[in-house]
């Protein structure tokens, strides 16, 4: 989100994660995030958001990175904003793939029966391969290993047939129970647990094929959250209704035309008229001068030009809203839950696991490290003491704050609402390999019966295998076979593997152990929690890189234990190593 078109990949940020779908009633876009809640609850403040985060005025930096003083300054002063905030300080802000990401529509809808009654909705993608993320070192180290890291990824991935799949899943949401909750489902920044509202699946996206043109199917593509289909409403979230807006003003100021929906990205697979006659890149040839609506035309003859669809077109419900309200009067009104800013930041935090909360708390000492302003960490910390005081605390001591400031005032006092355990990464069972990388050393001398049971180990997970050697022309084998490497040590760091195996011979450890390339691929799998399959010579390898042992360091020769472990973390390695305050 903050950085610009030549960004890094990796920055802990958030995602955006939207949808065109092509229908027979014409295109839907479903616009959102990879977090199911905004840091605003207005459109009205969009532009100081986005101001506060991206570069700062007077000196152009930092571009993809909210560890800076504006953005802090602005999170203090709008509380509303702290919600969003914990879950980009979260795993959640920096994933490891694409592919392993959650999407969401964050706003709440409305679906219409045949009948025209509506029913709340929310909408999720859940990833069939899981949801993993980066360790912040790891993030950080891969700007520099790979600018495109996450486009590469899913590139590949597609390129090789191991096809991106999410599930689409709705939350529908009775009015009746909506109006008996703690905050207003109609608020963005408030999300509605899962354990509460199920989701259900309903569909799955399969993405089978890389873009033929990068600019003609990414550059120009234009998602508004505006287009939506016959059976479908919008609610009064107030955010959403300035998204309604914004979204089209931005698209023709973006590509320089009102005509953008002709654009073959944009265009609707079924027919579709309207009287927009003229304009930049008119592609069009209308007849007639039938361009205004109601018209006579037809009737003397002419041509009349389009008309709505008065049965299946749009239609808006008539019924009441979450408050009981008129759903068809439109007011600029929020519900005093609108208010309320820290129960559902404090119902995130105590719903992470030991090491995703871990990672919160030091993902907030990093970043208001950056900020250069005293106050402005202060009054951060004093926000913090509203949602948890203990996870307050532990932010003071990271920074070396002796004195915890008082809490901020608070529009409105948090309750404790009920642990979410769906909003935990770590809680659920690790998913399958399938769609996870392992890369593997191999040195001169190596056993050729490991190098094939990996790799066809592998293949049957659905895993890729890329081979690793000091020499791109690769590796002599103990059958005297030489196996070609998918990439050379120096330029492939075990940063861009889920996980890695280093296996050789006598001779290739010796040239190995030597390496600093190879001292550098065993120190950075174990400092990110990584399974490593290990010959003895690995074994000694890793040592030199002071390395440890527990049980996700494997015998190279465990090709089912070590893929059985690609798409986990050995996180209890993670308290030696990077302990938090």
């Amino acid at each position: 989100m903050a950085g610009g078109a030549g960004s890094v990949d990796t920055p802990r940020d958030i995602r955006g994660f939207a949808v065109k779908f092509y229908t027979e009633e014409g295109n839907w876009d479903l616009v959102g995030n990879n977090t199911p809640i905004f840091f605003i609850q207005d459109a009205m403040k969009f532009p100081d958001l986005v101001h506060s985060v991206k570069m700062e005025a007077d000196r152009g930096y930092p571009q993809a990175a909210s560890a800076h003083d504006t953005f802090w300054d602005f999170v203090s002063l709008m509380p509303e904003t702290l919600h969003n905030v914990m879950w980009a300080m979260s795993d959640r802000g920096i994933p490891r793939s694409l592919r392993f990401m959650e999407g969401f529509g964050i706003h709440t809808f409305r679906l219409i029966n045949s009948e025209g009654k509506g029913s709340f909705v929310r909408y999720h993608w859940k990833p069939r391969s899981g949801i993993q993320s980066l360790i912040w070192d790891e993030s950080a180290k891969l700007q520099g290993a790979d600018n495109d890291f996450h486009r590469r990824d899913l590139y590949e991935a597609i390129n090789a047939g191991s096809y991106p799949e999410w599930d689409l899943g709705i939350q529908v949401i009775d009015p009746d129970w909506a109006a008996r909750q703690p905050y207003d489902i109609l608020d963005a920044t408030k999300l509605i647990p899962e354990e509460e509202v199920p989701v259900q699946l309903i569909g799955t996206m399969t993405l089978n094929r890389n873009p033929d043109n990068h600019f003609a199917e990414n550059d120009q593509v234009a998602f508004l959250p505006s287009n939506i289909l016959p059976g479908m409403d919008f609610s009064a979230d107030p955010l959403l209704q300035g998204r309604l807006f914004s979204y089209l003003d931005t698209q023709k100021s973006r590509l320089g035309t009102t005509n953008f929906h002709q654009i073959p990205i944009n265009a609707p697979r079924c027919p579709m008229h309207n009287f927009q006659r003229d304009g930049m890149i008119q592609t069009q040839v209308p007849k007639g001068r039938a361009n205004y609506e109601p018209n006579s035309l037809a009737k003397a003859g002419e041509i009349g030009g389009p008309r709505a669809d008065a049965k299946g077109g749009f239609q808006s419900t008539t019924d009441t809203d979450a408050l009981g309200n008129d759903a068809t009067q439109k007011v600029r009104l929020r519900s005093e839950t609108f208010a309320d800013h820290y129960s559902q930041p404090r119902m995130f935090l105590r719903s992470l696991s030991k090491p995703e909360l871990n990672h919160v708390i030091g993902a907030l000492v990093f970043e208001l490290s950056k900020v250069g302003i005293k106050a402005v960490r202060e009054a951060v910390l004093a926000q913090l003491r509203n949602i948890d005081d203990e996870v307050a605390q532990r932010v003071a001591n990271g920074l070396g704050v002796d004195k915890l400031p008082g809490a901020a005032p608070a529009a409105r006092q948090a309750v404790d609402l009920p642990p979410s355990p769906a909003l935990s990464i770590l809680k659920h069972k690790p998913p399958a390999p399938k769609g996870r990388k392992l890369g593997v050393l191999v040195g001169d001398g190596a056993d050729v019966a490991v190098v094939k049971a990996l790799q066809a180990e592998a293949e049957a997970a659905g895993a890729s295998c890329m081979i690793v050697s000091q020499k791109v022309g690769g590796a002599k084998l103990s059958d005297g076979s030489v196996l070609p490497a998918d990439g050379q040590l120096a330029g492939t760091p075990s940063l861009i593997f889920d996980a890695v195996v280093i296996t050789t011979g006598k001779e290739g450890y010796e040239a190995l152990i030597q390496d600093p390339a190879a001292l550098e691929f065993a120190a950075l799998a174990w400092s990110h929690l990584k399974a490593l399959g290990l010959c003895p010579g690995g074994r000694k390898i890793l040592d030199k890189a002071n390395g440890g042992q527990d049980e996700f360091t494997l015998d190279h020769k465990d090709a089912k234990g070590i893929i059985a472990k690609l798409a986990d973390r050995a996180w209890v390695r993670e308290e030696v190593l990077r302990p938090t305050p």
